[in-house]
């Protein structure tokens, strides 16, 4: 189990990203469109340099949605390897069979 500490910080970051993502997408138009004048595209990046860092999507990180791993995730099913074998093997996700031989 990860700390709660580091699931909660994750968790914020998700909330920021998605509240910020609208600013963010318009403000990176506005400084991508090459017909806009310099001055307004200059503005615009250091109105985007005054959002939040933890706003940007880069800075979040995949986690296991049940222990909160950090480390070796499924992105299909949102679990780590852990928890992967241990529900594959109690027969909890479909179509997945545990090999033995």
């Amino acid at each position: 189990m990860a700390k709660k500490s580091m699931v909660e910080r994750e968790k914020k970051r998700e909330r920021l990203v998605a509240k910020f993502a609208a600013k963010r997408a318009s403000l990176k138009e506005v400084i991508n469109d090459q017909s806009r004048p310099m001055e307004e595209r200059f503005k615009a990046s250091l109105k985007l340099a005054e959002l939040p860092r933890n706003s940007s999507e880069t800075r979040l990180h995949n986690r296991c949605q049940l222990t909160g791993r950090p480390h070796a995730y499924y992105r299909k099913l949102k679990l780590s390897r852990i928890m992967l074998r241990e529900l594959g093997s109690n027969g909890q996700i479909p179509g997945l069979v545990k090999s033995s031989w």
